[in-house]
């Protein structure tokens, strides 16, 4: 089952079927279970991991809010869909510089995680600041085309 074709079956999301929206929900799903397997990984490490255990739990759970507010199509949000997506961008991006510190696999995995989620989200906030602005939207959103 394809959580793209979920989205694209939703009867109010018909041609506005937002590519790059549905590829970032996707990874964002990801990235949470991988972060969540990460803190549980690191809390079985010798060394202190505390701080990468608590950048992966926040970004799991940063994660799993915005691929479940981005996934909502019914009467659309699109402003709040887009600030899901900066934090989004800010948790992957916290605990990828975390992680990429240790030389553990799980860290090096969810890293790399991470940064694709972060990127997938960083291309679908642009994908909706673009639709925005050629509704002729202001934009107000401090993160616009980061």
């Amino acid at each position: 089952m394809s959580i793209k074709e979920m989205i694209r079956e939703h009867p109010q999301v018909g041609a506005d079927f937002n590519e790059s929206l549905a590829e970032a929900v996707k990874h964002a799903m990801y990235c949470a279970a991988i972060c969540n397997s990460c803190a549980d990984a690191c809390s079985a490490e010798e060394m202190d991991m505390r701080r990468c255990i608590r950048l992966c739990m926040d970004c799991a759970d940063v994660c799993t809010m915005a691929y479940r507010v981005a996934t909502r199509r019914t009467d659309e949000n699109r402003q709040l869909i887009r600030s899901a997506l900066a934090v989004c961008i800010e948790a992957c991006e916290t605990c990828a510089e975390e992680c990429a510190r240790h030389d553990h696999a799980h860290c090096q995995r969810c890293a790399a995680m991470c940064r694709e989620c972060a990127e997938d989200c960083r291309r679908a906030l642009q994908a909706l600041n673009d639709e925005v602005h050629a509704d002729g939207e202001r934009s107000t959103f401090a993160h616009d085309a980061t």
